[in-house]
């Protein structure tokens, strides 16, 4: 049976880069492209990194129930589009989601078998490091970034598992156990 597992990661964990490398070497497992509002950074592509809409268009899906879960951060929405990821279960493929411990929750009341991994930074002095790295945002986005890291990493204890990403090989690593165990377990 396919199982829905939810990694959360604080913004700049590197979970992005966890993420590709696991469906690099995994490809039967399904990685759900999330939808947003905000613009498009640059080296991004559309359908690859997010599915980019407008926010009228956004809010229309979500009033339409097309949206499994959604959240807003600094002024744009992010959510999961629902079909996408019924067609994929149904073929019996693995699906990874990527999303904020809120969205993690809110996907575990309607899913509650689903497998939550948070990824966690060494320190939060490296994660700033990394956050300020990027160079994509202001001066005051990276201070609300580095507020919800905080927030986020206090809510670690609420999943099923917890992984350290200080060594990109060990987090895949990892994270594809947890995801053969936890296959193999049903």
């Amino acid at each position: 049976m396919s199982k829905i597992f939810v990694i959360s990661a604080p913004s700049g964990t590197g979970k992005g880069t966890v993420i590709k490398e696991i469906l690099k070497r995994n490809e039967s497992i399904y990685f759900s492209v999330s939808m947003t509002t905000r613009a498009m950074r640059n080296g991004e592509q559309a359908g690859v990194d997010y599915h980019y809409v407008s926010k009228e268009e956004f809010l229309n899906k979500l009033d339409e129930g097309k949206i499994l879960e959604y959240t807003e951060f600094c002024g744009n929405y992010y959510g999961t589009p629902l079909d996408i990821l019924q067609e994929k279960l149904k073929e019996g493929r693995n699906c990874i989601l990527e999303l904020d411990v809120i969205g993690a929750e809110n996907v575990k009341k309607t899913h509650p078998d689903m497998v939550s991994i948070f990824m966690a930074p060494p320190s939060i002095e490296i994660l700033e490091k990394r956050l300020r790295g990027r160079g994509t945002e202001s001066e005051e986005d990276v201070k609300k970034r580095l507020a919800e890291a905080e927030r986020e990493l206090d809510e670690q204890s609420k999943f099923d598992y917890v992984v350290i990403n200080d060594d990109l090989m060990k987090a895949v690593l990892d994270i594809e156990k947890i995801i053969k165990e936890e296959v193999e377990e049903k």
